[in-house]
C-alpha cells in the first residue's frame, strides 16, 4: 500500500519539475524577444573550415580557404547591410573607420611573421574566444625580433562574424592548431618551438602540449606560454546549450545568443552566441580529463615548461583553477606562475570587495611549491612602487625584485582581455602609439562619464582594463624563456 502514495509524490515532483522548466523556457523567450535585434552578421552562417578537411591541409590551403570565407562574409554580409545598419559603428559597413579591409593589414587573418635571417626557432599564437589573430601580435613581434618565425593562425569561427561561432566546435579549433604547428616545424625543423596561447588558446595550447605527449608526430612543445589561459570557467557554460533550446523554433532564434550588441571593435566579436560558451567548456573538460588521467597515472615528466601571466582578478576565467588544475599537477620541470595582483594604492581601495582584497592570499596560500611563482604587487600597502614578489620551487621565503613600471592612476586592476596589449597599443592602449597604425578608434583611451542609458554600447565593455601596464615586465620573462637552453 505504501507503493501508491511513492508514485503519487514522485508525479507532483514531476509535474512540479516540469512546470519548473516550462518557466524557466518561458522567461528564457520572454528575455531574449525583449532584446535587441539580430541582424545579417547574427544570421549569416560562412562555411568555415571543420576538422576533418583542416587535418589533412596545408598552411597555403588553410590561407586560400580563408580567403574564400571573407569574400563570403563581403557578399553576404557588406553587401547585404540594411540602410540602417550602414553607420560608423558597424566593422561590416565599407565606409566604417573600423572596417577591417581598410587597414594595410586585416588582423582578423591568419600571418606569418619571419625573421630577417634563417629562423632560429618558430612560434605558433593561439588568440582567445570571440577574438582574432590581432590579440597576440606583439608578443609575434617580440618573437620575430628574437629570430623566431609566428605562425598566428585564424580559429574557425573567429575574424569574420559572430554566427561563425554558432557553428563551430572545438575540435575544429584543435585541428587548427595541430596545422599551425605543423607549418611551424615545417619552416624551422630544427630549432625550438613554442607554444602561445590566450584565454581559450590557453586551453589548445596545453592540449595541444599533452597530445604531443602520445604522439610526438603532432610536434612537442619546448615551451608553452599561457596568458589568461581559459583551463577552468563556469559550470554555468556546461549548461549553456539549455539556453539555447527555444531557438530550435525559428520564431525564438535570438535565443541562441549569450549578447547581441553592436559590432563596433574591428578585431573581436561582441555580441557571443550560446555554442561558444558551451564548445569553450566542452574544451576545458577536455584538458582536465586528460591532465588528471596522465597525472593519476604519473605520466606527466615530458611536459614543456609552462611560463603562465594571469591577473588575480579574472571576470572570465577561474584564476584558482589555473592553479589546483594546472600547476598543482604539473612535474618539477621549470615551470613559473606569475600572477598581477590588485592596486593596493587606488583611491577606489575602500570599494574593493573582502573578496577582492583577499583574493592573491586565497589563490596563493604560502605552501612550498614545485614551480616558481612571481606576484607583481605594490612594495606595500598606500605605496606606488611596484614588486614582483619571487617564491623559488621548493621554498617558503620570498624575496622582492624592484619594478621600473607602476599602475597608471585610476586604475585597480587587471583584468582578462588586458594582459596581451602593451600601452602603445593603437586599439586598447592607455597611450596609443602615434607609430602604430590607427585602426579607427582608441578604446583604451576613452573614460566615459555621463548619464546611464544614452550610449549605444554597454559601458561594462568600455571601462574594462584593455592593456597592461607591465607589459615590459612580461616581455622580459619570455625572452629569458626563449633564450633559455
Amino acid at each position: 500500500m505504501r507503493g501508491v502514495p511513492t508514485r503519487r509524490l514522485l508525479r507532483r515532483c514531476l509535474f512540479v519539475l516540469l512546470g519548473i522548466g516550462i518557466g524557466l523556457l518561458g522567461l528564457r523567450i520572454w528575455q531574449t524577444e525583449t532584446g535587441p535585434a539580430l541582424h545579417v552578421w547574427h544570421r549569416f552562417v560562412p562555411a568555415d573550415l571543420q576538422a576533418a578537411r583542416i587535418e589533412g591541409m596545408d598552411w597555403d590551403g588553410y590561407l586560400a580557404a580563408e580567403a574564400t570565407l571573407f569574400e563570403s562574409v563581403r557578399r553576404e554580409v557588406t553587401e547585404q547591410l540594411e540602410p540602417e545598419d550602414r553607420t560608423p559603428l558597424n566593422r561590416y559597413f565599407e565606409g566604417s573607420p573600423v572596417y577591417p579591409p581598410r587597414f594595410r593589414q586585416d588582423w582578423n587573418r591568419s600571418y606569418l611573421l619571419e625573421p630577417e635571417g634563417p629562423p632560429r626557432g618558430a612560434v605558433v599564437m593561439l588568440h582567445g574566444l570571440t577574438d582574432s589573430p590581432y590579440s597576440l601580435r606583439h608578443l609575434a613581434r617580440l618573437y620575430r625580433s628574437r629570430g623566431f618565425v609566428a605562425v598566428g593562425i585564424r580559429l574557425p569561427g573567429h575574424g569574420t562574424v559572430p554566427a561563425g561561432l554558432s557553428d563551430a566546435v572545438w575540435e575544429d579549433w584543435m585541428a587548427a592548431t595541430h596545422l599551425a604547428v605543423r607549418e611551424a616545424r615545417r619552416r624551422a625543423p630544427d630549432g625550438p618551438l613554442h607554444v602561445v596561447g590566450f584565454s581559450n588558446g590557453g586551453a589548445l595550447a596545453m592540449k595541444q602540449a599533452m597530445e604531443a605527449l602520445d604522439d610526438p608526430r603532432l610536434g612537442r612543445p619546448d615551451r608553452v606560454v599561457l596568458i589568461s589561459p581559459m583551463v577552468g570557467i563556469t559550470e554555468f557554460a556546461r549548461f549553456a546549450g539549455l539556453a539555447s533550446l527555444p531557438a530550435l523554433l525559428p520564431t525564438f532564434a535570438k535565443a541562441a545568443w549569450l549578447g547581441i550588441v553592436a559590432e563596433f571593435n574591428p578585431f573581436k566579436y561582441n555580441s557571443f552566441p550560446v555554442n561558444g560558451a558551451r564548445q569553450s567548456w566542452r574544451l576545458t573538460r577536455a584538458l582536465q580529463a586528460q591532465l588528471d588521467r596522465r597525472a593519476r597515472e604519473g605520466r606527466l615528466e615530458g611536459l614543456p615548461p609552462v611560463l603562465t601571466f594571469q591577473s588575480v582578478l579574472d571576470f572570465t576565467v577561474s584564476t584558482p583553477a589555473v592553479v589546483n588544475s594546472l600547476y598543482d599537477l604539473l612535474p618539477a620541470n621549470g615551470s613559473e606562475l606569475v600572477l598581477f595582483d590588485i592596486n593596493r594604492n587606488s583611491m577606489l581601495g575602500i570599494l574593493f570587495r573582502t573578496a577582492s582584497e583577499a583574493a592573491l592570499g586565497r589563490i596563493l596560500p604560502p605552501a612550498v611549491r614545485r614551480y616558481r611563482t612571481i606576484a607583481v604587487t605594490n612594495a606595500g600597502e598606500g605605496e606606488d612602487a611596484m614588486v614582483a614578489r619571487v617564491t623559488e620551487p621548493g621554498a617558503r621565503e620570498t624575496r622582492d625584485r624592484p619594478l621600473r613600471a607602476r599602475w597608471p592612476e585610476g586604475v585597480y586592476s587587471l583584468s582578462h582581455v588586458a594582459l596581451p596589449f602593451p600601452q602603445g597599443d593603437s586599439l586598447y592602449g592607455m597611450a596609443p602609439d602615434p607609430a602604430d597604425e590607427d585602426f579607427g578608434v582608441h578604446f583604451g583611451t576613452i573614460a566615459p562619464r555621463g548619464e546611464r542609458g544614452a550610449l549605444r554600447v554597454p559601458l561594462d565593455g568600455l571601462i574594462r582594463m584593455s592593456s597592461n601596464p607591465f607589459f615590459e615586465e612580461m616581455a622580459e620573462r619570455i625572452v629569458q624563456g626563449i633564450e633559455a637552453r
